[in-house]
This record gives structure tokens, C-alpha cells and sequence, in this order.
């Protein structure tokens, strides 16, 4: 097992990465300091692990709520199912609420340990790819809103998060690349040796080597939680980890929830951040085909699909956390592994690059 920590001071947590971690009930006691625990998790991932996870919970008054599965119902209605379970059972103040699931699960389970009581500690377990390089670290808790992805939330730290990489066994291969999109996007930000590890490493990753991907999910966890201990609150350097997110949260949105993968979609945003970057003169067009291998080579789309206009794009991007004073901040590309904010371009060569990039 490798342990690594987020340093937040008094709020300071552990990462905990390794196989067969589930049912090692001393990892998560400690962390518990009541007695109720929640265990939340969803119709798909809670047949497979939820019992594994309550074997190691023997110890506390346990109850479970499942959620249906998918980005379509991360909304304010069903984050209202956690809130009737605590209220029903009576839970307290001193209740630890479990995320057991990828990021959906993860990010409400995390709000609604925001919410409840006005605060009530909560532990990750992510089990995809993507949570586990990603969400569960660093405390971005929310829901979705018809008009914007991630609009409703907290920043929530969590008491730890235990990453068990026997989980991906059971992930779906589309699920499995979803998540090297997010992995892709560390190298990009700041760590081009690790962009040309990916490119060497790709079909180990896609294989499913274990050797591979704990060292990625490591070397991402490790970047992630470096940047959160500089910036929790996403006021200065961690705004670089949303490279590709602001196109491709608007795609999710435009599309409708659940109907593109997150991870696919900021696959998109990657190659649009690319392509941007490129008309700015940032970086090379042989550096944008670099990029755009990759993530077809992780068997990942790179266009946006059809029915988007850029119209439609420039409208869902304006709806975005990022934009101060009615202007559409993005990060791009000084360089393979160069990430920057940008807050003033040639907002003609954004609308080009947006419909260059439509799927036809």
C-alpha cells in the first residue's frame, strides 16, 4: 500500500492506494469517530463491493442508500434521497457518511456530508478510474443544474480517501478510458514527462496492467494533491487542473446529462484547449497532433459531436465557474506540459476553433 497525504493543515487526510484495501477495516476506523455510519453508493457499484464495504464497518450502527447510476441523476432530487435516509434513521451529528461508487456517488455523498447538520464528516472510496485519479481527492462536492454542470456544491475535504485498484477489475473498458482522460490532462498541466510516460505506457494502461495503472493513479493523486495544498479553493494554481473542462462541461450540459461520459467529454475539451492553444500560436500543430494521438489512441473521441452548434457551445460556456466579469476564462497551452489561465484572446478564434472541432 502506498500512502500519500493532502496537506491542509488541521484538515490534513491521507490517500491510501493499493489492492485488496476494502475489507481492511483499520484503514477507515480510525477515520470514524462515531458511531453511524451511511454507506452510499448505486444500483451498479453496490452489488459488487457494498457488502465488502459493511464487513469492515461491523463495528458501527451501519445503514446503506443506493442511488441510481449515471450523471443523469446528479441533481438536487436525488441528493434528497441521502438527506431522508439520515433523517429517517436519526442520524447525528457525529455520523460519517461513506462514498462508495465513482464520481457521481463521490461528489454528492460528499455535499450531502456539507449539508447535513451543517457538516458531518465523510470518507471517498472511489471505484473507477476517474474518481480515483480525480474527483475523490481534494474536496469538490455538487451537484448538476439543467443550466450548468456542477453549479450546486461545496468545497468539502474528506476524512481520507482509500483507493482499492482490485475495483477496476470490474470496470467497463468505455468507463476505463473515460478515466485516462483526466489522466492525460496531469501530464499536459505540468508534468510533460509523464505526458510521454502515457504515450510509451498506452497499451499497458488500456490492458489493464496493474503495474501501470497504480502508478498512474499515484503519480496523478500526487499532482492532484500537491496543487490542492497550494490552492484548496480554487482561487489561483488549481484552476489549471480545470484544463478542458470548461468545453467540456458544456458539451455534458448541451448533450444532457449522462448522454457523453465526463471523462470523454473533457477528452474533447482537451483537443479543443489543443487547437486553441495552436491559433494563438502557443504551440505547434505538430503538438496538437501529439495530443490528439493520444486521446484517440486511449480510444477516446476528440470532436464535438453533432448536434452542438458553436453557438450553442460559446452560450453553455459563459454558465461556468470560471468566468469573472461576464468573460470566459479558459487554461491552455503555453507548451506540452506548460498549463496557463487566459483571461484575454481573440474571442474569433475561439469561435473558430469551436467549429472546426463539431463532428460532421
Amino acid at each position: 500500500m502506498k500512502t500519500l497525504q493532502v496537506d491542509l493543515g488541521t484538515r490534513s487526510y491521507p490517500i491510501y492506494i493499493g489492492q485488496s484495501l476494502l475489507g481492511q477495516a483499520a484503514l477507515v476506523k480510525t477515520h470514524i469517530k462515531g458511531r453511524q455510519v451511511l454507506v452510499v453508493s448505486n444500483e451498479t457499484v453496490a452489488p459488487l463491493y457494498l457488502d465488502k464495504a459493511l464487513a469492515a464497518l461491523t463495528d458501527f450502527q451501519t445503514t446503506s442508500v443506493i442511488l441510481p447510476d449515471g450523471e443523469a441523476y446528479k441533481n438536487l432530487e436525488v441528493l434528497n434521497q441521502i438527506f431522508d435516509t439520515l433523517l429517517r434513521e436519526r442520524f447525528d451529528r457525529q455520523t460519517t457518511l461513506v462514498a462508495l461508487g465513482g464520481g457521481v456517488v463521490g461528489d454528492m455523498a460528499g455535499f450531502a456530508a456539507a449539508c447535513y447538520q451543517r457538516g458531518v464528516p465523510f470518507i471517498q472510496i472511489p471505484t473507477t478510474l476517474l474518481a480515483q485519479v480525480d474527483s475523490s481527492v481534494g474536496g469538490k462536492t455538487g451537484v448538476n443544474h439543467p443550466y450548468g454542470k456542477n453549479m450546486i456544491g461545496a468545497f468539502y475535504q474528506p476524512q481520507c480517501v482509500v483507493i482499492d485498484t482490485d475495483t477496476l477489475e470490474t470496470l467497463d473498458d468505455r468507463q476505463l478510458c473515460a478515466g485516462l482522460a483526466e489522466v492525460i490532462k496531469y501530464g499536459l498541466i505540468n508534468d510533460l514527462a509523464f505526458f510521454d510516460w502515457l504515450e510509451i505506457h498506452t497499451k499497458d494502461l488500456l490492458n489493464r496492467d496493474s503495474q501501470a495503472l497504480s502508478f498512474a493513479i499515484a503519480h496523478c493523486c500526487q499532482n492532484k494533491a500537491r496543487i490542492v495544498a497550494e490552492d484548496e479553493r480554487e482561487s489561483g494554481r488549481r484552476v489549471l487542473l480545470n484544463l478542458g473542462h470548461t468545453f467540456g462541461h458544456a458539451i455534458e450540459t448541451g448533450l444532457g446529462y449522462g448522454q457523453i461520459l465526463h471523462g470523454e467529454a473533457i477528452a474533447i475539451g482537451l483537443c479543443l484547449a489543443a487547437q486553441m492553444s495552436a491559433r494563438l500560436g502557443w504551440i505547434s500543430d505538430a503538438d496538437v497532433m501529439r495530443i490528439i494521438a493520444l486521446i484517440e489512441n486511449m480510444a477516446l473521441p476528440t470532436q464535438i459531436p453533432k448536434g452542438l452548434t458553436a453557438e450553442q457551445m460559446l452560450a453553455l460556456m459563459r454558465v461556468d465557474k470560471k468566468v469573472c466579469e461576464g468573460k470566459i476564462r479558459l487554461v491552455l497551452l503555453k507548451g506540452l506540459g506548460m498549463a496557463q489561465i487566459v483571461d484575454e484572446y481573440d474571442h474569433q478564434l475561439l469561435e473558430q476553433t469551436l467549429k472546426s472541432t463539431i463532428e460532421v
